[in-house]
């Protein structure tokens, strides 16, 4: 059995956000090259990936291929198979219109994300929800 824990996982940031002072985070330690937020719960990080989803939203990225293409671009990652991963996961293609304040569709993009980013088992869709449902936005 491996001992192994994703970065995400460890930092209590299952989506690998950029540490850009988020309230509450801190740049991660014990790294050669520190580069992501660490938080204090994987409640916290969990809702800061959906408050940056959220952003892309008001700057209208409302579609799997949008959304992914700023969040994961191309210089770093491989965007498409990103996004044809996600639409897979979602059921829906990559130019769809999606509306991230409908609850279901957050959580699956959510969902999805951060199994990409960590690889599967690490979240459960009721831990998710119950970040997602615990602060009231």
């Amino acid at each position: 059995m491996s001992t192994y824990v994703p970065r995400g996982i460890r930092n209590n940031n299952p989506g690998n956000l950029d540490f850009v002072g988020q309230p509450g985070a801190h740049l991660e330690t014990g790294v050669a090259e520190p580069r992501f937020a660490a938080f204090p719960t994987l409640t916290d990080g969990i809702r800061a990936l959906r408050d940056q989803l959220l952003r892309y939203a008001e700057r209208g990225l409302t579609t799997v291929a949008s959304i992914i293409s700023v969040y994961a671009p191309p210089t770093e990652n491989a965007t498409s198979a990103y996004i044809t991963s996600l639409c897979r996961h979602m059921g829906v293609q990559a130019d769809t219109v999606i509306d991230l304040r409908e609850p279901a569709t957050m959580r699956g993009l959510i969902e999805g994300i951060t199994t990409i980013e960590n690889g599967p088992g690490h979240l459960s869709p009721d831990q998710i929800d119950r970040a997602l449902e615990g602060d009231g936005k």
